[in-house]
């Protein structure tokens, strides 16, 4: 089953590479502009995936997908990585899977000169690892 926090990433992903949230069955798109604020989402992010769950449940897709957001909070699916480009796709836990990943119509993707997108960092908890790391290298010494 795919967790709020599992589908909340697998929008941040795809809302880096310009994919847009359609709500009411196409009416309207969202995409935030600003997706992090140093380590954690923008409020601008998070506004929408209030409207998201918000909305009315089977009228909110992602953007060239098959599958409604209240869909992929059921049960039913789970996210993982695509084969073909490493970025987060719905696959259903029984059943037929979708043929499609979201990028079948990004012409500019997979990209390997590009950044991949990611999630928020802590720079902070990084860099204290980094720290410990080398206090640990330099004690064998």
């Amino acid at each position: 089953m795919a967790s709020q926090e599992k589908v909340k990433q697998y929008l941040a992903y795809w809302f880096q590479l310009g994919k847009k949230v359609l709500l009411d069955n196409g009416q309207e798109a969202i995409l935030p502009a600003l997706i992090f604020e140093g380590d954690r989402y923008s409020r601008e992010f998070e506004s929408c995936w209030q409207r998201i769950l918000a909305s009315k449940a089977g009228s909110c897709y992602l953007e060239g997908t098959e599958q409604s957001i209240h869909q992929l909070l059921s049960p039913a699916w789970d996210i993982n990585p695509c084969a073909r480009c490493g970025m987060p796709v719905p696959t259903i836990e029984f059943g037929i899977p979708s043929p499609i990943c979201p990028c079948h119509d990004l012409p500019i993707w997979p990209n390997s000169d590009l950044p991949s997108p990611r999630l928020p960092v802590d720079s902070l908890a990084h860099l204290n690892k980094i720290r410990e790391r080398l206090d640990r290298s330099s004690e064998v010494f």
